[in-house]
């Protein structure tokens, strides 16, 4: 873990989005797909208030600023529609068995763009810029077990189920994926 504060989340672009840090002006469409329950059931099961995004939207920032890794916004890149939110986290979770100091990567798209590809193609950029940045040895990724389109999407992107393990009394699917 780097001493020092680091800069912003750099931009990442694939052949349809772009991905960037969050702003300001992202927050109002961050709202409205966390407050959208087809987004928000596989993932605490109910959806945010603003209130609950915004300090979101600020953890993202800090992830940037103390890890030197975290989650971008992600925008198609000819409509500048907002997609979602993807990155590489360490929330320090209360997960059993234990995650260690492997960066956990998640996605959330908002309604429109889910059946696309666009999830794979972010989760993709991620752990390339991943593979190129950091020391990791490997990376993490937690899936409700009836998630069945995060799991494709962990598949396609190299993660494996490592174990079943328990989150906030539910279960949750390990997954982990080597270092590219």
């Amino acid at each position: 873990m780097p001493d020092e504060p680091l800069a912003a989340a750099p931009v990442l672009r694939t052949e349809r989005l772009i991905l960037r840090g969050h702003t300001r002006a992202d927050f109002d469409e961050c709202a409205a797909m966390w407050a959208d329950p087809q987004v928000t059931r596989h993932i605490g099961g109910r959806p945010s208030t603003e209130e609950e995004v915004w300090a979101r939207v600020l953890r993202y920032a800090g992830l940037w600023a103390l890890l030197g890794y975290g989650y971008w916004a992600v925008r198609e890149w000819e409509s500048g529609r907002f997609v979602g939110d993807v990155g590489l986290a360490d929330f320090r979770r209360a997960v059993t068995p234990a995650l260690g100091d492997a960066p956990e990567a998640g996605w959330v798209l908002a309604p429109w763009a889910h059946g696309r590809g666009l999830a794979t193609e972010a989760v993709r950029a991620v752990l390339s810029w991943a593979d190129a940045h950091l020391a990791a040895p490997r990376t993490v990724c937690l899936i409700a077990p009836g998630n069945a389109a995060s799991i494709h999407v962990a598949e396609k992107c190299g993660f494996r189920e490592r174990e079943r393990g328990t989150y906030k009394a539910e279960e949750t699917i390990i997954c982990e994926r080597p270092r590219g």
